[in-house]
């Protein structure tokens, strides 16, 4: 799969397109990689879409160069992507923090989004309760943190866990210890959420919350997603047997829910949008 980048104010945003159709955006979260949706891109690019998936900033392939690491410049980086491939509106499938970024974008740009789709996400802060905090400071600290993280990784994929996973977690070992990655991560987690909370009730774009039952970021997996659905507007489907990332931990019912929502949303019938798009800065 080729990787293209996005040249941005600041470092550039790596990022893969596959299929034809309608525009399909996933977003991984924080700590991980865009390759977190091996499962999800060939149902969906089977169903007839084009699927990018894209780092975040200092993630990944993507560049560790930028000034800034937040909820608001990654919505502006999804933005950006958009208007670069000139295929939107676009459906951001959206993980864990990737939920806030989406929730700013749809508020911020609502003729750029068709609609969101959020897998486990944050949309405030204080969700994970104290064991979540300790272990995310536990999980920045040096020397052990890249190590620590890898290790915390299989733990939120309680439940079910991917046949490759380990393959997974050497690849986020890999990237999280690239020259200015780490340091990246430890900024982005120090985000807060409080911007995306406060816009929630102002998303005005179909929206599907996905959340694995057994998420150990949160003390109550279904009512942080019932109160997240709540806010949005959204549907809920609870993923049986699954942590913090259903597509992949349980990609069959996930990638079920998720394109009963595109067929809704977003068709890929040969309208508007249903073509291959140019990757620019390939």
């Amino acid at each position: 799969m080729t990787t293209s980048y996005l040249p941005l104010d600041g470092g550039r945003i790596a990022y893969t397109v596959d299929g034809t159709g309608p525009l399909v955006l996933c977003l991984p979260g924080m700590g991980d990689v865009k390759e977190v949706f091996r499962f999800t891109v060939p149902a969906l690019t089977a169903a007839g879409y084009q699927v990018v998936c894209a780092d975040l900033r200092g993630h990944g392939e993507s560049d560790a160069t930028f000034d800034r690491y937040d909820d608001e410049t990654v919505a502006d980086d999804v933005l950006a992507l958009i208007d670069a491939l000139d295929g939107g509106p676009a459906v951001l499938v959206g993980n864990s923090l990737a939920g806030a970024v989406g929730a700013l974008a749809a508020v911020r740009r609502p003729s750029a989004l068709a609609g969101l789709v959020l897998l486990s996400p944050f949309l405030r802060d204080g969700a994970g309760g104290r064991l979540a905090r300790w272990v995310t400071a536990a999980a920045l600290a040096r020397p052990w943190g890249p190590r620590f993280w890898t290790s915390w990784y299989r733990r939120l994929n309680a439940g079910a866990q991917p046949v490759d996973l380990d393959r997974h977690r050497a690849a986020l070992h890999e990237a999280v210890t690239r020259p200015g990655h780490w340091r990246a991560l430890q900024r982005l987690a120090g985000t807060s959420h409080d911007p995306a909370t406060a816009v929630l009730d102002r998303v005005r774009v179909p929206a599907l919350l996905v959340q694995g039952a057994l998420d150990p970021d949160f003390r109550d997996p279904e009512a942080e997603a019932r109160w997240g659905a709540t806010q949005l507007g959204a549907e809920v489907v609870m993923i049986p047997d699954a942590g913090h990332y259903p597509q992949a931990q349980q990609p069959g019912p996930t990638n079920e829910a998720v394109l009963a929502f595109l067929r809704r949303v977003h068709p890929a019938d040969g309208t508007p949008g249903a073509r291959t798009l140019e990757a620019p800065g390939a």
